[in-house]
Order: structure tokens, then sequence, then C-alpha cells
């Protein structure tokens, strides 16, 4: 057998028997990363967070309406010009560096950037040609300036995408947590800020996107580049079949899932005022920071199950899968307790005081509770290797929320569009978690939902006591939020934590670095 730097063949899979203790290994690595992505995840999500809120209640719904259908534009047409790289780049560049084949990480990275660089170039360049159907088809010309400025920043939030997928390939969030959870929303927020308060209105808002990507893009480029200078110098290899087989079902299937969420915000644009845009935005805005935790847990646990099933590590799946259920789910209950006690309080934060705003906020909220107790049911099945089924549930789940809206937003208008959503999300969630049980034999191990329910349920109790014990309304929300908060951590500490808990928040304070398992290659 060739040496994998030559452009020889992949060694055998697996790159041979796994050392002892390498499973704690890779959990304490899966944790170290979760901590820095979760850090990441609280401080993008507020900037957003802040980005709405400065136009709802500096500017008004309807300006949170069009900026939320053009972010959704951009954010749907640049997971389609990412063409299934995003999940393919992790993927392959974690077989392949845990097989020591630089060649074929080499070649990956280029054949993904590639195709994506092509995509989003030409996608971008008839976005701005059809800017004025576009805008028609939403019977607002408007719009046509603000698709332009999507269709600029495109390529490069597309770019960014992929690059910074490929470098967690190396197991490390920290490339992915500072450039594209951190940087780019905060840079975003401040433009915003800044535009604002020189008076360009929405319009400086919608500006601020592609002078935010241009800017991350260019430090993803860097921080790619730094990650393969560590790699031997080698002929690159491109497993373009292989590659392309995984990476279009994924494709189909990202692509399904990304619907899911912007579907409502895109039928509801065509079918109902910017105002009723505005508010289901602020209603799902809320609600995203109930499950912020979410997205960076499983994207730092999207490498591991990969390189744990390419070895052949069921029970290490097994693991990692319950302990991402349970930091999700733990995380998140808190917020989930606030969002069903005073979601009309939380709401006036933005500036939203429609009472319909309220209603979906707790219906959305229900729909997110199931998907956080599921955990990352969807990345088991695409990192084992089953992105067929996971594109056919992806795809049912989105016609059947489609189906939903358009049936049920000329009747209830932004309830309708929150009941499809979270029925959609109820129906896929179970489906996969069936799925990965009886077609992988995997299953969350000690995910603690009914403990995390008892202990959620307790901070509830108390968060109802203090309900209205307050005529001012931001005074009787800092009460609420700080009661549910301290005992909900109080009643958990009491309880216990399991181990994998304690050493998941130990991570957040330590700097230790742990040595990755033999055959890995850090970064």
């Amino acid at each position: 057998m060739n040496s994998p730097t030559t452009g020889a063949p992949s060694p055998k899979r697996g790159g041979g028997r796994r050392p002892a203790g390498a499973g704690g290994q890779d959990m304490k690595r899966m944790a170290r990363g979760g901590g820095l992505n979760l850090i990441g995840a609280v401080l993008g999500q507020a900037a957003l967070f802040g980005v709405v809120s400065l136009l709802g209640n500096i500017l008004g719904e309807a300006s949170v309406g069009r900026y939320s259908v053009l972010y959704a534009m951009l954010t749907m047409l640049s997971l389609l010009s990412l063409a299934g790289f995003r999940a393919g780049l992790t993927r392959f560049v974690a077989m392949f560096l845990a097989d020591n084949d630089s060649a074929r990480v080499r070649g990956t990275i280029r054949l993904g950037l590639g195709v994506n660089i092509a995509a989003s170039a030409v996608i971008g360049g008839v976005l701005a040609l059809g800017a004025p159907w576009v805008a028609s088809v939403y019977n607002n010309p408007d719009l046509a300036p603000g698709i332009r400025w999507m269709a600029l920043a495109l390529p490069a939030a597309s770019f960014s995408d992929a690059a910074l997928s490929a470098t967690q390939g190396w197991r490390s969030q920290r490339e992915f947590a500072l450039i594209g959870r951190i940087f780019d929303p905060l840079a975003q927020l401040v433009l915003t800020g800044a535009f604002l308060l020189l008076g360009w209105g929405v319009n400086g808002a919608i500006i601020a996107i592609p002078i935010a990507a241009w800017a991350t893009a260019a430090l993803a480029a860097l921080a790619l580049a730094k990650r393969l200078r560590t790699l031997p110098k080698a002929r690159p290899v491109y497993e373009a079949r292989r590659i392309f087989s995984f990476s279009l079902v994924s494709w189909g299937s990202a692509l399904a899932q990304t619907g899911l969420v912007w579907a409502g915000t895109l039928i509801l644009g065509a079918m109902a005022s910017e105002e009723e845009v505005g508010v289901f935005t602020m209603a799902a805005r809320l609600v995203s920071l109930a499950v912020f935790v979410m997205t960076p847990i499983i994207n730092t646990f999207s490498p591991h199950v990969a390189h744990l099933h390419h070895i052949g590590d069921r029970s290490g799946v097994s693991t990692a899968y319950g302990s991402a259920t349970r930091w999700i789910v733990q995380l998140s209950a808190p917020a989930f307790v606030a969002l069903l006690l005073v979601p009309d309080l939380l709401l006036r934060v933005l500036g939203g005081t429609a009472a319909a705003g309220a209603t979906a906020v707790v219906i959305l909220a229900i729909g997110q509770m199931v998907s956080a107790a599921a955990g990352p049911c969807g990345v088991v099945l695409n990192m084992s290797g089953k992105v067929s089924l996971s594109l056919m549930d992806n795809v049912g789940v989105l016609l059947l929320n489609i189906v939903l809206n358009i049936v049920l937003i000329p009747e209830y208008g932004i309830i309708g569009a929150a009941i499809a959503f979270s029925a959609a999300l109820i129906v896929g969630n179970l489906a996969k978690v069936a799925q990965v049980r009886m077609i992988l034999g995997v299953e969350a191990r000690r995910p603690a939902l009914l403990r995390t329910a008892l202990v959620g349920a307790v901070s509830a109790i108390w968060g109802w006591g203090v309900r209205d014990v307050s005529s001012i309304w931001w005074l009787e929300l800092l009460l609420v939020l700080a009661v549910v908060g301290l005992v909900y951590v109080a009643t958990l500490a009491w309880v216990g934590l399991d181990r994998e808990d304690l050493r998941f928040f130990r991570s957040l304070t330590r700097g230790r670095r742990t040595p990755p398992p033999e055959g890995s290659t850090q970064g």
C-alpha cells in the first residue's frame, strides 16, 4: 500500500485499531468544541436579536418583514449554491484526516470550493438580473434594490459556509465559531446600527449584509489556508464520484430542511402584509433563542459522528448522540419555560405588540421543544451515510409544511404559519428518531428528558408565581426571567449532573488540550 501523501489509494478504513481511552478523548474533544460553539452561538444570536430589535423598535414591523424576506432569499440561495458541500466537506475531510490521507483532504476541499464558487456566481448573477420579476411576485417593486444587494452577498456568504465547514473536518470548532458565529453577526449589528444612525433606514440594514458577508469570506479563506498549511504537501486526489454521491443527496436534504425554516416567511411575504411577516419573524426570532444551543452542539457533534461511524464505533455514536441531546435539552429548557410564561412581554422587547404574535410564539415553542428532545437525529442519519433516507424525510416534511401554509395562512395568518411549521417539525423529528433506532441500531444514551422536564416544571411554577407582581412590563419580564433561571439552575444542581455534563461545563472554563486519538490529525 502506497503512502497516502503521494496521491495513492486511501488507507484501510479506520486507520487501524483504536487505542484504549480513545472514546473518552472523543467526548472531551467534543465537549471542548461544544463549549466554544456555544459561546459563539450566544454572541451571534444576541447580535441577530439586536438587529431585529433595532429595526422593530426604530422602524417598525413592516421593516422587519422586508428585511426578513430578503434574508430568507439569501439563506436559501446560499444553501442552493453550496450543492451539498456543507455536510460533504465536513464529513469527508474528517474521514480522510482519520486515514492520514493528505492528498484526498486537499482534493476534497478544492472540489467543494470550486463547485461552490462557480454555482454562487451564476445564481447571484441570475438573481441580480431577475430582481424586478422576483419583486413583482411579492407585489412590491421596492424589494428590487434589496434583492440585488442579496445577489452581491451570495458568493461571499456561500463561500464562507463552505470554507468554515471544511475547517470543522479537523474536529475543531475554533474558526467556525469565531468567524461564522461571532464575527459575521456582530459585523451586521454594528453596521446596521451605524447606518440607522446615518438615517439610511431599512436599506442600511440590507446593505450591511453584503459588507459583513465579504469581510467574513476573507477571514474564512485565511483560516482554511492556515489549516491546509499543517498538512504534508501532496498532489490532490479527487474522490469526485464518492463525494458527489453523498453531497448531492445531502444537498437536497439540507435544502428541504432549511426550506422548512423559511417557507413560512416567504409564503407570508407573498400572501400577507409586510407587517404580518415582521410579527412572525419576531416570534420566530424569540423561539430561535431557546434553541440557539442546538446549532453549535450539532456542528460540534457532526464530525465526531462521521469519525466514529467511519471506524465502526456504534457504541460511541450512541454515547455522543445521548450527550448532544442531553446538552440541548438541559441548556434550552429554561428558555422554553420563559417563552411559555411571558411570550407577550418578550415580543415587546422587539417592538412587537400584536396579540397574535404571542400565540405564534407559544405554538412555535411547542414544535421546537419536540425538536430539542429528539436531539441531532438527522445528523446521525447523514453522517452515517443514510443521506437518501434523510432526503426523503426532509422533502416530505417540507411539502407538508408548504401545503399547511397555503391552506392555513389565508384564514389564520401568522397563527396558521406557526401551526404549519410546528406540525411539520414534530412529524419530521419523530420519524427520524424512529429510523435512527430501527435502521442504525442507535439510540440516545442517557438523554435525561424526564429529569429535565421535572426541573423545568419546578422553575415554571416559581416563574408563574411572580407573573403579575409588577405593573411595569419590563420589570415583570426581568423578574420572571431571573426567577426561572435561578430556580432552574439550583434545582438542576440539586438533582445532579451526568459525569459527561460536568466534563462539558468544565470545558467552558478550562483551556486544557487533550491529545487526539491516534490516527487523527490535530489542527
